[in-house]
């Protein structure tokens, strides 16, 4: 509501808001107007900018205040699951770390390009820091688009190369050790075995593995659905199954037969800890790979176990991700284009295929090229 006054030959209005961010009413004045029609008609104005969310107390809203305002206005229920959480994690991690508690409106370009030095210096990488400043960009070019501020400071902002991993050093296991892997895993624990077999054998994410049901699983047709990932951090049940990473990566992948009899098997063997365990098996969650009373996988046990597996086999440390990769160079190997590494591994598009696996294509292609020359030479060439 606006009320006016006149200060000496000057009129001045006052309107008074409630702030949503601090949920305290506030005061917007201005004086100056030569006459009341002037001030009635800039109050309006006033109001109606207030009404349509775009001017609050931008001076004295800090950034925590806005960000959580984004997160919950902007992207709760727009975004997917792991895509909100990333962001909240970098707010809370990183960001409001560094800036504290200042104003939205004191953030200057060049401060922020000492908060994304500040990350490089501290040891993260190249790619770790730019999802950081996609959610500080991400933020504050919604605070331009809806008046909050006029430039966006993260505009124009560069990240140094100095911790970008270079390419060549994709991590994966040799098609040479995978035999005595699975050997070791073995012997360390059946289920265990079961578990990085499969992903060897498809290249699915540790997730989408840990998350899948018997109903995703064709075993006449020797075919696996993708559709959930398993959220590792779950407080409930109802949690614990989320979405996969991308829209994407919701796929269908064929099988082969080999693997297929493997899960068979382990059908019944699971089908027997269910006979014995009875009412104290977790039925109702109907995973494929869990512990012995149906309860899922968690991952520090996954990690300790792929470890403890490495070691046993003399094969150097990897994440447990590299057979993700260690399931593409056997796509590669086997003569199989990007474009159906691609759709087997549910990757966004096959740019980020290429890009990932270029260099081990490159090298691949200089052996056959090396092979073709050889056989060549022999049909060729003619005796001296």
């Amino acid at each position: 509501m606006a009320t006016f006054r006149k200060r000496g030959d000057k009129w001045e209005y006052r309107v008074s808001f409630k702030d949503p961010f601090t949920l305290k009413y506030k005061i917007k004045s201005k004086s100056g107007f030569k006459t009341k029609k002037e001030a009635q008609k800039a109050a309006a104005e006033q109001e109606k900018q207030i009404a349509a969310g775009f001017e609050f107390d931008t001076e004295t809203m800090s950034l925590e205040q806005f960000l959580f305002s984004w997160l919950h206005e902007y992207k709760k229920d727009t975004v997917r699951k792991n895509t909100y959480e990333l962001h909240e994690r970098n707010i809370k991690n990183h960001i409001l770390p560094y800036f504290k508690n200042i104003k939205i409106t004191d953030i200057k370009p060049i401060m922020y390009q000492k908060f994304l030095n500040f990350l490089t210096d501290q040891g993260y990488s190249k790619r770790t820091v730019e999802i950081i400043h996609s959610t500080m960009f991400n933020a504050f070019s919604k605070a331009v688009i809806i008046g909050k501020l006029v430039k966006n400071p993260c505009y124009g902002a560069t990240i140094s190369n100095k911790n970008e991993k270079k390419k060549g050093t994709l991590e994966y296991m040799l098609s040479e050790d995978i035999p005595k892997f699975l050997q070791e895993a073995y012997k360390y624990n059946y289920i265990y075995y079961i578990f990085f077999r499969t992903l060897i054998e498809t290249g699915m994410r540790k997730g989408e593995a840990a998350a899948l049901q018997w109903t995703d699983i064709n075993l006449r047709e020797n075919y696996i659905d993708i559709k959930n990932t398993l959220d590792f951090s779950a407080k409930t049940a109802a949690e614990l199954f989320g979405e996969t990473k991308t829209y994407e990566s919701k796929r269908r992948i064929s099988i082969g037969t080999s693997l297929s009899a493997a899960l068979q098997k382990h059908k019944k063997w699971q089908f027997e800890n269910k006979q014995m365990l009875q009412d104290d098996y977790k039925h109702d969650l109907n995973l494929v790979f869990c512990r012995v009373d149906g309860n899922f996988l968690p991952k520090s046990t996954l990690f300790n176990a792929f470890n403890r597996i490495l070691k046993r086999a003399d094969i150097n440390k990897m994440p447990i991700h590299a057979l993700r990769h260690t399931h593409a160079v056997l796509l590669l190997e086997s003569g199989a284009d990007m474009k159906y590494i691609q759709e087997r591994l549910g990757h966004k598009s096959m740019m980020v295929t290429a890009d990932v696996y270029s260099h081990i294509s490159k090298k691949l292609d200089q052996n056959r090229i090396k092979d073709y020359e050889k056989y060549v030479s022999s049909i060729v060439e003619l005796d001296s």
